[in-house]
């Protein structure tokens, strides 16, 4: 059976704010993620429906604003992450354009 740890798991995500570590494990993506600052992600989920996360997590954080120290470790089929993640990443991208 397939195994990770937080430890084990590449980072893949160092950005100001959060850190995030992955690992698929059989089309599912284990996410360790820790927030540096307080956060609002809504606004990254722009352009998926209902501009909403669409992938199903297990583990999930009951509001969608987090704060600095928050840890989540979240299981998620990796096909649908990573077509969430293709949106945020593009949302991510720009809001760091705007900020600079």
């Amino acid at each position: 059976m397939p195994h990770t740890n937080k430890a084990s798991a590449p980072v893949s995500v160092d950005i100001p704010g959060l850190e995030g570590r992955y690992v698929d494990l059989d089309g599912y993506t284990v996410g360790f993620e820790t927030y540096k600052a307080d956060a609002d992600p809504a606004g990254f989920f722009r352009g998926l429906p209902d501009d909403r996360c669409q992938c199903p997590h297990w583990g999930v954080v009951l509001t969608p604003v987090l704060t600095a120290g928050t840890e989540i470790i979240e299981f998620s089929p990796t096909e649908a992450l990573d077509a969430t993640m293709t949106v945020v990443g593009a949302n991510l991208a720009a809001a760091a354009g705007a900020s600079s």
